[in-house]
């Protein structure tokens, strides 16, 4: 079997493009309109498959090559050979021989924005003080909770509907990304095997590892498990040692590094509390000084928390999609909202977490 690592072997071999030098690219390597559906029907199909691109742009972007390599690794396939790609031509096309790219007809659909869709938006104060006196904490605005819905972001979807983003209504009609489409309101409905505690989520206290099963639940190990790979930035799941799912994530920064080890999940938290300590995440040491931020889809650990047994850390959403892939967060796993409610519905607690 072709290990998770397969990434990383890709990643040096020259796959997944370097950054690019900071000077202007010219108009004649920009992608037109036809690349640009063509880079998003592949990312369209990998997020169908439960391999996440990371947010659907119409980019071959690293999580775009990374995931499409974690698909093929699933289905068995042997690890191509890098091709080879200037430096200019960065959003050329992978190979895509194998993959029934045809399923995604239309890449792009019409969609009628409800009075649902409005419902969880309102004012978002920037500074944390002023967040933590709300009880909710909601999208900025309609094309904010249309993006995240559609797994884009405001710019893609600005870029399929020019000048019709500005004081969207209820009835308006949108073309947006043809995916499942992430439904807020459902995350209360997920059925994970454990929840934990309505207290804050990263204040859950640690947990023996004999006790991180699910009280009367079989002592039989289960077969599905994830691996964090730190290096790659990508998340797999396993199910008797099968490649099942792929996530792009962003762990911890060089201060506040993600836990290398082996861990276990205690449970799931749905729309989570999050208590904001700024000498706690910046330090890993607890104060007195903190503000309780209330639910809601920009909250900082985002619509779902599992929690592992060691306190504060956890893998979670955000609130922020354009995040993800960087090492910004305090130690804990962050994925876009739209991928951790699909790996919620994959695992349960007891389940294993390896971080290397």
């Amino acid at each position: 079997m072709i290990r998770f690592a397969l990434v990383g072997l890709l990643v040096l071999s020259g796959i997944f493009p370097a950054a690019a030098k900071k000077k202007p690219t010219p108009k004649t390597n920009r992608p037109n309109k036809s690349q640009t559906e063509a880079a998003t029907r592949l990312q369209i199909f990998l997020d169908r498959a439960n391999f996440g691109p990371g947010k659907i742009d119409g980019h071959y972007g690293d999580f775009t090559l990374k995931a499409l390599a974690l698909y093929r690794e699933s289905r068995g396939e042997q690890p191509q050979a890098a091709p080879s790609q200037p430096k200019a031509k960065r959003n050329l096309a992978p190979d895509v021989n194998g993959l029934d790219l045809a399923s995604v007809e239309p890449v792009y659909i019409p969609y009628t924005v409800t009075e649902a869709d409005l419902q969880n938006i309102g004012q978002l104060p920037k500074q944390v003080p002023e967040q933590a006196k709300l009880k909710f904490l909601p999208y900025r605005d309609a094309a904010d909770a249309i993006a995240e819905k559609f797994h884009t972001d405001v710019h893609f979807l600005e870029q399929l509907n020019p000048g019709k983003l500005k004081g969207i209504k209820a009835g308006d009609q949108v073309n947006v990304p043809n995916v499942e489409p992430f439904e807020i309101a459902s995350v209360k409905d997920i059925q994970p095997g454990s929840e934990t505690a309505s207290q804050a989520a990263n204040e859950v206290e640690d947990q023996p590892e004999a006790q991180a099963s699910t009280p009367g639940e079989s002592s039989a190990p289960r077969k599905v498990f994830i691996k964090v790979d730190t290096k790659t930035n990508m998340l797999g799941v396993f199910e008797n040692e099968k490649l099942i799912a792929g996530y792009p994530i962003t762990i911890g920064s060089a201060q506040t590094a993600s836990p290398i080890g082996d861990w276990k999940i205690r449970g799931i938290a749905k729309l989570p509390k999050f208590r904001y300590d700024k000498e706690m995440l910046k330090h890993g040491e607890r104060s007195g000084n903190f503000y309780m931020l209330a639910p809601g889809p920009r909250n900082p650990v985002g619509v779902m928390w599992i929690a592992l047994n060691k306190k504060g850390i956890g893998i979670h959403g955000t609130n922020d999609p354009d995040s993800i892939g960087r090492a910004v967060s305090h130690g804990c796993i962050r994925l876009a909202n739209w991928d951790v409610v699909r790996l919620a519905t994959k695992i349960k607690a007891g389940d294993n977490v390896s971080i290397y």
